[in-house]
């Protein structure tokens, strides 16, 4: 299912920044899916909300999550801080699971930095790992001004603060 999540993270790489920093309309529909409203800060939390928003409009993602005690949207992250995420996953025990940069990722994992920055895990070698990552650029700075959008970027594993893993509610957390 986690493959799912990775392909609507995929669908969004190249989508730009649209009339200065933290704007454009898409930017301004990612920003929708957390407790903020819309504006002209940093969107890479709002990105990741977003793809796991659409993700649970899936009938068989709801059915494979399993959730006992919540609705799909009362289960999402609605955080518009990296570190947020991690907040949200501890608040969801039965189904999230944190790990550290000393642990392998997996395909679909959030992982924030230590830059309070947060993306989707493609893959990971133990040196590197490949993200999918909103607010970002080609050089991988975060909320520069040079034009941020939705990349697919390589980082150094040593970058990695937290990795989080969705997994369905009541399975054995790996």
């Amino acid at each position: 299912m986690l493959e799912k999540l990775i392909a609507i993270a995929e669908s969004q790489v190249g989508v730009r920044e649209i009339g200065g920093n933290n704007r454009g309309d898409q930017i301004r529909e990612y920003q929708k899916a957390t407790e903020l409203a819309p504006g002209a800060w940093p969107w890479c939390a709002a990105f990741t909300d977003w793809c796991i928003k659409e993700w649970l409009e899936d009938s068989q993602v709801i059915k494979w999550l399993n959730l006992k005690n919540r609705t799909p949207e009362e289960w999402r992250p609605k955080t518009a801080l990296a570190y947020g995420l991690t907040a949200w996953a501890k608040q969801r025990p039965n189904t999230t699971r944190i790990f550290t940069e000393k642990d392998k990722a997996k395909l679909g994992d959030i992982v924030t930095f230590d830059f309070s920055h947060v993306g989707f895990v493609v893959s990971d070698n133990g040196i590197w790992i490949e993200c999918l990552e909103g607010n970002t650029n080609g050089k991988g700075e975060r909320d520069s001004e040079s034009g941020d959008g939705v990349w697919r970027k390589i980082r150094k594993k040593t970058l990695v603060k937290d990795l989080i893993r969705i997994n369905p509610s009541g399975s054995i957390n790996k």
